[in-house]
C-alpha cells in the first residue's frame, strides 16, 4: 500500500483526564473531561486527532465514537471519499467531525512532509499569549485564584453568571492589578442593561465580553453601543452563522469542536475577516493534542484562549510547551 492510499479508520476511542481541582462555570463544575481520540492511516503514515464533546449540546464521548465509526463504515472501500471535504459535506458539525478532521489533517501533513501551518496556508507559528481561566466562584475565591495566576499569566479570563459580576471583576482586578482581562458572560445577561454593564467593566480594563445573551437572542444587542467589544461564542458555530451575527458583535470565538474541525474553522476565520469581525480562538477542556491545530489557526487571532491543558491535573507526555502564559508550539 502506498502513502497515497485512501485513509482508513484505525481507531476511535475515549479517554478520561482529571481536572486540576474543578473547573466551574455557570452551567456547573467539572472534575474530569472525556475526550475522543481518532487515529487514521494510509498504510504507511498515521494521523491522530482529539476532540471534546460539547456536553451542553448533548454530545458524549460515546456518541462521538459511534458517529466516527458510522462514517468510516459508510465509506469503507470507496476510494477518494474518506477525506476532509466529504467529511465536511456528510457529517454534522461537532466533536466527532473535529476529531476525524484533525486526524486527516495530521495524516496529510505526514504524507507531504510539511508542518500543519504550511499545509493549511496559515501564518508561520510564533509564541502566543493565551488567556488563563479563573473559574466561577465567590469574589474572595476568584481574587485568590487571580493572585495565584498573576505571576505567570498576563491575560485572565473570568467566568460570569449574571449575578455579582461587578464584585467578581473588582476582586480579580485586586488580585491581579496588572493583568489584561476578558470575561465570559455565558449567556447570562438577557435581562440586564448590557451597555451599562459593559461601561462598568471598561472601568476595570476589560477588553472583551463573550456571549452576553443567550444564543438565538442576539437581536437583544441591536443598537447597543458597547465600549467593550462583544464576542459571539455559543451563537456562532460555523461560517454560515457569521453574516447574521455581524450587526450585533465585534468578534467571534472559533472553537474547533463547535466548528467540527480545522477545515471549517479556517472558513469561519475567513468569513469573520470578510465582514470586519475580529477573531478569538478558544477551546474546551482538552489535552495538548487538541490544542495543536487550534494553535495553528490562532496565529490569525486577536485573542487566544487555549488554556485547556493547563486546567488538567496532567497533560500528555508530548505536551505543548506552555510557559509564562505563552504557548510556544
Amino acid at each position: 500500500m502506498t502513502s497515497r492510499a485512501s485513509p482508513v479508520l484505525v481507531s476511535a476511542t475515549t479517554e478520561r483526564w482529571p481536572v486540576d481541582g474543578s473547573f466551574v462555570i455557570s452551567r456547573g463544575a467539572k472534575t474530569h473531561v472525556d475526550v475522543v481520540v481518532c487515529n487514521v492511516s494510509d498504510g504507511t503514515h498515521q494521523g491522530v486527532g482529539e476532540a471534546t464533546p460539547i456536553y451542553y449540546e448533548g454530545e458524549t464521548a460515546e456518541s462521538c465514537v459511534a458517529a466516527i465509526q458510522a462514517f468510516a463504515d459508510r465509506h469503507a472501500g470507496f476510494e477518494d471519499q474518506f477525506d476532509r471535504l466529504t467529511l465536511l459535506d456528510q457529517m454534522p458539525r461537532g466533536a466527532a467531525r473535529n476529531a476525524l478532521d484533525c486526524a486527516l489533517w495530521d495524516l496529510e501533513c505526514q504524507q507531504n512532509g510539511e508542518p500543519l501551518w504550511r499545509h493549511a496556508f496559515l501564518p508561520e507559528p510564533r509564541p502566543l499569549t493565551s488567556a488563563f481561566t479563573i473559574s466561577l466562584g465567590d469574589p474572595v475565591q476568584m481574587e485568590a485564584d487571580a493572585r495565584a495566576a498573576a505571576g505567570t499569566h498576563s491575560l485572565l479570563k473570568l467566568k460570569f453568571s449574571g449575578d455579582k459580576d461587578h464584585e467578581r471583576v473588582a476582586a480579580v482586578h485586586r488580585g491581579a492589578p496588572n493583568a489584561r482581562l476578558i470575561v465570559d458572560a455565558n449567556e447570562s445577561w438577557n435581562h440586564l442593561d448590557i451597555a451599562a454593564e459593559a461601561a462598568t467593566l471598561a472601568q476595570w480594563g476589560v477588553e472583551l465580553i463573550e456571549q452576553p445573551v443567550s444564543a438565538g437572542l442576539d437581536h437583544l444587542l441591536a443598537g447597543i453601543r458597547s465600549p467593550v467589544p462583544l464576542c459571539a461564542d455559543e451563537s456562532c458555530h460555523t461560517s454560515a452563522d457569521i453574516p447574521a451575527l455581524a450587526p450585533y458583535y465585534q468578534a467571534v470565538n472559533v472553537k474547533l469542536d463547535k466548528a467540527g474541525g480545522l477545515t471549517e474553522a479556517i472558513r469561519m476565520a475567513d468569513a469573520a475577516e470578510q465582514v470586519g469581525l475580529k477573531l478569538m480562538v478558544g477551546c474546551m477542556l482538552s489535552t495538548s493534542l487538541a490544542i495543536r491545530p487550534a494553535f495553528a489557526l490562532a496565529q490569525r487571532a486577536q485573542w487566544v484562549d487555549l488554556d485547556g491543558p493547563l486546567l488538567l491535573a496532567k497533560d500528555r507526555e508530548d505536551a505543548m510547551s506552555i510557559a509564562e502564559g505563552k504557548i510556544m508550539g
